[in-house]
């Protein structure tokens, strides 16, 4: 099993600190997560049905119906690379770590690029995935970039994959609208901006028959009933999404602000997480757990994941500890 951010259970025995002392900053989810309501009996009781509301207040939410419901990203990670004969997939450097494992496991070769060497690579390749933003590295890219791409790819029968489970905090840089061209496949998530990441619930949209394949290999019921309900409320209330990107926007600030005023400037971020790079960056989280703050440590860099914190506790804490730490 491939490491995630999370495992706060794991932490507090390494490092002996009781679960309930920690502030955990490793996952990136929204600490605000949206509000969920006490759910209904009928949605335990009953075999979830797809005629109720759910995909329709996804199509409404996202702007497209060309989507297909799945329990989070993961049964479209695992399958997309069973669904075409092994070919080159290229991905950025340091990207989500389960793309380029379920890919390599089914007999693709994957090539890595730098996002100013993708441009003359994608020629070369059948399928360029990319988490955009990108988790950890926060990396965008321009609509009619990633648009050339995609008709560059498809015009060969290739993909153009794009996880965008952070993107919910600036969607006007999502490629969503293009949804239904040839080659594009757009991943979505309600993990992240929403918080709900226990619901397992996320998207994919593509072209139909791309849909149809994914639905018939996933089977029946993939989503149970109370995440359906707390789903499709969730994606009802625009006026919390409104409000939350807001809020967001300034965390991030006061994030990247508090990081620089400690002599830590982020080597890039999103509206949920910031991220470092560096050699300190070990010592860091070392540092950091030691005083009951988990981070996401990734060993290629090497670098850390900084999520927000929930509260203005939260805040205070990390500021008093980062106040301690003296950068090698």
């Amino acid at each position: 099993m491939l490491e995630h951010g999370g495992g706060i259970l794991r932490a507090a025995a390494q490092y002996g600190i009781a679960v309930e002392n920690w502030l955990d900053l490793s996952t990136g989810l929204n600490p605000q997560g949206w509000p969920v309501p006490p759910i209904s009996p009928r949605s335990w009781q009953r075999l979830p049905e797809q005629d109720d509301g759910l995909e329709q207040a996804a199509a409404d939410y996202y702007g497209s119906p060309l989507l297909l419901p799945v329990a989070g990203s993961q049964p479209a990670i695992q399958l997309l690379p069973t669904l075409r004969p092994p070919g080159r997939v290229g991905m950025l450097p340091l990207c989500y770590a389960e793309h380029p494992w379920h890919w390599e496991q089914h007999g693709h070769t994957l090539s890595r690029h730098a996002p100013e060497d993708i441009d003359a690579a994608v020629d070369t390749l059948d399928v360029l995935l990319l988490c955009h933003p990108n988790n950890p590295t926060g990396t965008t890219f321009a609509r009619a970039q990633l648009a050339d791409w995609r008709a560059r790819l498809a015009s060969r029968g290739g993909w153009l994959i794009l996880d965008e489970a952070f993107m919910d905090a600036t969607p006007e840089h999502s490629l969503l609208d293009e949804v239904g061209l040839p080659g594009l496949i757009v991943l979505r998530s309600v993990g992240k901006f929403f918080g709900l990441a226990g619901a397992r619930v996320g998207f994919v949209f593509a072209w139909p028959a791309l849909l149809q394949q994914l639905a018939e290999a996933i089977g029946p019921w993939s989503i149970n009933g109370p995440a359906r309900e707390v789903v499709k409320l969730a994606l009802q209330d625009h006026a919390w999404q409104q409000a939350m990107r807001g809020q967001l926007a300034r965390d991030r600030q006061r994030l990247q602000q508090l990081l620089q005023d400690h002599g830590l400037t982020p080597a890039g971020g999103s509206n949920l997480f910031q991220w470092l790079h560096g050699a300190y960056c070990p010592a860091l989280f070392d540092f950091l757990a030691r005083r009951g703050i988990l981070v996401r440590r990734f060993a290629d860099g090497p670098s850390l994941r900084l999520g927000l914190p929930p509260d203005e506790a939260g805040w205070q804490r990390l500021e008093a500890a980062l106040s301690q730490w003296e950068k090698p």
